[in-house]
């Protein structure tokens, strides 16, 4: 494939990806936005295995929002993901935003998961 067919929020993931990688000791937390729904992943790169995952669709999640596409929403999975993370002793991370800007929803996760404890 040519550059041109490649959607740039996908040259973005790509260019990221390469710079962002994840190990046993510092996993890559990964964040992926649709319209309705926030999806976070802790994943140990080196195996190639997700660790964690938190999304709007679990039911913990889901019972706490009213809808799945506000910051508030992205806070509940922030909150979530650290709280999973930090029981399985994983303290520190890589952030990988998944090509979106670093504002808004992607922002909000970002910073719950940070005043839960959980450091990058």
């Amino acid at each position: 494939m040519t550059k041109h067919n490649i959607k740039p929020i996908e040259r973005t993931k790509s260019r990221i990806r390469d710079k962002v990688k994840g190990t046993a000791l510092k996993p890559r937390l990964s964040i992926f936005r649709s319209n309705q729904h926030i999806y976070a992943q802790i994943i140990d790169d080196s195996l190639g295995k997700t660790i964690v995952s938190s999304s709007t669709l679990d039911k913990e999640v889901k019972s706490t929002i009213e809808s799945s596409s506000t910051c508030d929403a992205s806070v509940a999975v922030g909150k979530d993901i650290a709280k999973k993370s930090l029981a399985h002793k994983i303290d520190t991370v890589v952030f990988d935003r998944g090509g979106r800007l670093y504002h808004g929803r992607i922002k909000a996760l970002a910073n719950a998961a940070r005043e839960e404890g959980l450091n990058f």
